[in-house]
């Protein structure tokens, strides 16, 4: 069996002070082995498949100004597959344990002349990376268990240098807000994905509309009912013809109406389009990472379905991963949620308890979006999903939501 067939990616976010998705770094997994050190061919891969998903997705990877983040070792560093990654949006992440000689700091001299960006791995821990410091474009800062004293001193250390300090394993909301006090532009981990309070009863007025469009549908209304729940949300309007006309809904003809687009869609891609608006109704309170990556999950879970179910349970597959953060945007506990919109006992099951025909295609999905090698193997096995086919659908997942425009 060939690298490519056994090597599966992970991802996670790198995140602004608005918490708007700036890059992600790309991990790649030796499936076959269980390592997670990443192997030269790994990382071949890894630069192969990139380079394939940012040409294709042209102006929309570049307006979204999103950067790759990958991690190369000694050999990686030198070796010409290396440059087959599109140079101004690949930022290269020095292993920590490479050795820094002479000719790795000239290499990564000449990599930056291409154009390529560098980052470094937690040097305050490893000082041998110190010549590199003057290459450096970012510099990465373990942030588990360190007190904001601590992070502050790293940020007067690095003071100096021209690198921005990403800080990294930042899990907690309340960690996060005192690294920004304390001057911190960028960060990475999933602390905008939990919330601090989820027990809230009321749910936000901006997000009714939806929910009532959402029940109609579900309730089989008539078309000219649901086009007047319409009418009682222009915005709501404004955004499912938006949606319904970009890129990634891939129509030929311009949607000009919702009552056109009742007729064109039909029912379950009008729930689909719904269900994004659910998520990005409340866009002002929103995080703009926690939209992006609800969407991310419901195209990545339709696409790893797709070799098993029809259309239908497609669809009902998007929703399922659009929902599965629900309970985070709208600070309301799943349960609570469910109570207020009709949906079918299979997306509900996969939503509360990751069960169900639907359970196991979310669960790889969050997976991959938590870089958790283990639980990506072990569900990729269980589907009988190759890692090639995880690949494939989780870098289309992405394109397809830059496509969007959100």
């Amino acid at each position: 069996m060939t690298t490519s067939h056994h090597s599966i990616i992970g991802r996670q976010p790198i995140v602004n002070q608005q918490q708007q998705i700036i890059g992600y770094e790309f991990f790649f997994r030796n499936s076959a082995s269980g390592n997670t050190t990443p192997f030269e061919e790994d990382l071949q891969t890894c630069a192969k498949i990139l380079n394939t998903t940012m040409d294709e997705m042209h102006d929309n990877w570049l307006l979204g100004q999103q950067l790759a983040f990958i991690n190369v070792d000694h050999v990686m560093l030198h070796s010409l597959f290396l440059e087959l990654m599109p140079a101004e949006k690949t930022v290269l992440e020095i292993v920590h344990n490479m050795d820094v000689t002479p000719e790795v700091v000239a290499r990564c001299q000449d990599l930056k002349a291409l154009k390529f960006k560098i980052a470094l791995d937690n040097p305050q821990y490893h000082p041998h990376l110190a010549p590199l410091l003057s290459c450096a474009d970012f510099i990465k800062l373990d942030m588990r268990q360190v007190d904001i004293a601590q992070a502050k001193q790293w940020q007067a250390q690095y003071l100096q240098t021209d690198a921005t300090l990403i800080a990294e394993k930042v899990e907690e909301i309340a960690q996060f807000k005192s690294l920004l006090e304390a001057g911190y532009e960028q960060f990475q981990g999933y602390f905008y994905a939990k919330p601090e309070n989820v027990h809230s009863k009321v749910i936000n007025p901006s997000f009714d509309g939806v929910l009532y469009l959402l029940n109609l549908v579900s309730q089989e209304a008539e078309n000219k009912v649901i086009e007047n729940g319409f009418k009682r949300d222009t915005t709501l309007s404004y955004k499912l013809l938006r949606y319904i006309n970009s890129v990634g809904f891939g129509l030929s003809c311009e949607v000009q109406s919702i009552g056109h687009a009742l007729i064109i869609l039909g029912r379950n891609q009008l729930y689909r389009w719904l269900t994004l608006l659910m998520v990005t109704a409340g866009n002002n309170s929103t995080s703009p990472a926690l939209m992006k990556t609800s969407i991310i999950r419901g195209r990545l879970t339709e696409l790893l379905g797709e070799p098993f179910f029809d259309k239908k349970d497609r669809d009902n597959l998007f929703v399922v991963g659009v929902f599965s953060l629900l309970d985070v945007i709208l600070k309301v506990p799943m349960a609570d949620i469910l109570e207020k919109v009709q949906l079918p006992d299979t997306i509900a099951e996969a939503l509360l308890h990751r069960e169900g025909i639907f359970g196991p295609f979310l669960k790889l999905t969050e997976a991959c979006e938590d870089a958790n090698n283990d639980q990506i193997v072990a569900m990729a096995s269980l589907l009988q999903l190759s890692p090639e086919q995880v690949n494939a659908s989780h870098m289309a997942a992405l394109a397809w939501t830059e496509a969007l425009g959100i």
